[in-house]
């Protein structure tokens, strides 16, 4: 295949599957895969067999994962529009409200629906200000429990979504018991709740029954059905951006430039500044890897290879797919990666191809 192109391997999203049935299965819980991670529709039908259903971030995510996956369809939204409401209502199961106020405004219109509110806890796992949903000022749901008393008559559960990069069960398990303290009146009138996702409990070595007791006791002592949210939990090192050496130069250290760019199609590393994953990433000739944009700072980070590198050679750049494949972008018009999928029979077919026509009309 001309590279690049993002490659989703089945049988290793079959392995965080085959975790998140388990989970289910020991915990009760039942378990959403959060659109704003993870939207390549192609690969539903394996995911839809282990999961309960979508949450979305928005109109257009809700949609798709009415139309595309089916099963339990949770609409939330930091803010819905009045344009925008009734469609989202249209598509959904369940809506949840990030705020009294957006509650006050549309619960008539989402009244033949289920109806939460997102609670804000104030603690969360995240080392990142700009990804911290319980940083100072956060917009991120509601906090005063006196407040979310008054409206439990048009709503009957919670979403609460703190876990952020959580592949720390004591951490998740103190958190949820930091929950438990300031919400208890409100838990124990609700029907259900979600704990959101970023709880990596599909990783390697991760609790995973300990995991699952955690979630059952807090079932059972609250009287709900617990939801997970799991985004990258769900698809993480399943997927692979395959690129290929355009060039190589020598400023100080060797220099390798690809057909792809970290701006363009893996923007979370950018915003975060990280570096990309290569594996194996070992060997005596260190490059830095560079996106072909003209942004400077294009750097896919410096990583060591076997052998020294030439024109024509293949990179694949590992963990592509959560919060990457749904950020890609035009910028500079570098083409956009195909998207690709490796059947559980090893055979590989491409599922979409970008064209000029797909960069033209993303403009006007």
């Amino acid at each position: 295949m001309q590279t690049p192109y993002y490659l989703i391997d089945k049988s290793k999203l079959l392995q965080n599957m085959e975790k998140i049935a388990h989970v289910r299965e020991k915990s009760g819980a039942k378990a959403l895969l959060a659109l704003k991670c993870f939207a390549t529709w192609s690969i539903f039908d394996l995911m839809r067999e282990y999961m309960d259903g979508t949450t979305s971030s928005s109109l257009n995510e809700v949609r798709l994962g009415h139309e595309r996956f089916g099963k339990e369809t949770h609409a939330y939204s930091v803010a819905y529009a009045d344009y925008e409401i009734d469609e989202v209502v249209s598509h959904a199961d369940k809506i949840i409200f990030n705020s009294i106020g957006q509650l006050d405004r549309f619960s008539e219109k989402a009244s033949g629906i289920v109806r939460g509110l997102r609670l804000n806890p104030q603690v969360s796992s995240s080392s990142f200000d700009l990804a911290d949903p319980a940083r100072p000022f956060s917009r991120l749901g509601e906090w005063d429990v006196a407040r979310v008393e008054k409206v439990m008559d048009r709503i009957s559960g919670f979403m609460i979504h703190n876990n952020c990069e959580n592949a720390d069960f004591d951490l998740f398990d103190r958190m949820l018991g930091t929950i438990e303290e300031r919400f208890a009146p409100l838990l124990r009138k609700a029907e259900w709740v979600s704990l959101g996702g970023g709880i990596h409990f599909t990783g390697e070595d991760y609790p995973i029954d300990r995991f699952a007791e955690r979630l059952k006791r807090f079932s059972g002592e609250y009287g709900v059905q617990v939801y997970l949210e799991p985004g990258e939990a769900s698809i993480t090192k399943s997927t692979t951006l395959e690129v290929s050496v355009l060039d190589t130069l020598y400023n100080g250290k060797n220099l390798a430039i690809v057909d792809s760019s970290i701006e363009a199609h893996m923007l979370d590393l950018l915003i975060y500044r990280e570096s990309a994953k290569l594996a194996p990433n070992k060997g005596p000739h260190r490059y830095m890897v560079c996106g072909k944009s003209c942004l400077a700072g294009d750097i896919f980070g410096e990583f060591d290879f076997e052998h020294e590198l030439k024109v024509g050679d293949r990179i694949s750049i590992q963990d592509a797919a959560g919060y990457t494949m749904v950020k890609k972008n035009w910028f500079n018009g570098v083409k956009m990666p195909a998207i690709a999928i490796r059947e559980l029979d090893g055979s590989i077919r491409t599922v979409r191809e970008f064209t000029y026509a797909d960069y033209e009309q993303s403009l006007s």
